[in-house]
């Protein structure tokens, strides 16, 4: 197994080892194209021995359990870099080979757009290729490492969240193991069935609530400033501002339509109007600020999830408590001293 296929099986585990893969892609291919390997061989060598290629058998359809999800993933990626290898060694666009490849394997990587978008941009700029999957690779270990650093501040917040969730079940056994007809007032008794339905509805209420505030916590970009950093690769071919700038919009139309960085692209060449300062490099600076930023909102996301958690934690949690664990055992203990005084 190659260190490519080792990187991407540790995605399930690893949040951000799903664009380290990418970005290794790039490093690899940009190493291999500075000692002068033509694009075709360097995309070929990259691809050797990484898996299937698109006509292979062993699709993702016939795994099954968590095993078989990253089996599928793997796959996805796999194939997306076969078909850019097919692609260059026959001489077809590279990014819309990657495009095509992606969109008919969406558990793949969400960084190949943002790969196939940097590609198109030097190879129709004229820009050095090397020099641009170089920073290219820069920008996605960047986020990779955003990416890890909010798991881990996730990691405490989200255990706390799932111990909290079990605390109706235990209770529910805890009060069994004690001796008190919990189970038995819950599934038999009108009252018990009641709080039964209803705790049961606001548990999973709270947990779909955490899922959630987890999920939304642990959002971020893989293309954050990637507009910069695309146009400072098409200025570093000598291309004219205007024409940098079409390409640039074009592709990010074609593969990363949902990026909106035009404004700040705007205010930083307007700058390097105004200075008569190098606009690539302003255009650096600010992607790189604009990826910090991103970094230090996902960071406050992360730290802030431990607050937010409250909520479902005071308003369905603990109300399921009471319906699963408290009130069946007093329940048990009123039907239990009533039946005894009869």
């Amino acid at each position: 197994m190659t260190a490519l296929t080792k990187l991407l099986r540790r995605r399930a585990a690893d949040p951000g080892a799903g664009i380290d893969a990418i970005a290794s892609i790039s490093e690899r291919l940009a190493v291999l194209l500075a000692a002068g390997v033509p694009a075709s061989s360097a995309w070929r060598h990259v691809s050797a021995k990484n898996g299937p290629g698109p006509g292979s058998g062993g699709g993702a359809g016939g795994v099954r359990g968590a095993a078989g999800q990253v089996a599928a993933v793997v796959t996805g990626d796999e194939r997306v870099l076969s078909a850019a290898a097919e692609a260059a060694s026959q001489g077809e666009p590279v990014a819309a080979a990657i495009a095509v490849a992606r969109a008919a394997h969406p558990e793949a990587s969400l960084a190949w757009p943002v790969l196939a978008a940097a590609w198109s941009v030097a190879a129709e700029s004229g820009a050095p290729l090397a020099a641009s999957l170089r920073s290219l690779a820069v920008v996605l270990r960047d986020e990779a490492q955003l990416r890890r650093d909010v798991g881990t501040a996730l990691a405490g917040p989200a255990a706390s969240a799932r111990l909290v969730t079990a605390l109706p079940l235990i209770a529910v056994a805890f009060g069994a193991t004690l001796g008190f007809d919990t189970i038995g007032v819950l599934i038999g008794n009108p009252i018990g069935i009641a709080c039964l339905v209803l705790g049961a509805l606001l548990l999973w209420g709270g947990s779909r609530w955490n899922r959630r505030l987890a999920r939304t916590a642990s959002l971020s970009r893989a293309d954050a400033g990637l507009e910069l950093e695309l146009l400072a690769i098409a200025m570093s071919s000598g291309a004219s501002i205007d024409r940098a700038r079409a390409l640039t919009r074009e592709t990010m139309r074609t593969h990363v339509p949902h990026s909106d960085d035009g404004r700040t692209v705007d205010e930083v060449v307007a700058l390097a109007a105004r200075a008569g300062a190098p606009v690539a490099e302003l255009l650096r600076a600010e992607a790189f600020r604009v990826r910090r930023a991103a970094r230090s909102a996902g960071a406050a996301r992360a730290a802030a999830l431990g607050v937010r958690l409250m909520l479902p934690l005071g308003l369905c949690v603990l109300p399921a408590f009471v319906l699963l664990g408290v009130a069946p055992l007093m329940i048990s203990v009123v039907t239990g001293t009533l039946g005894g005084a009869a």
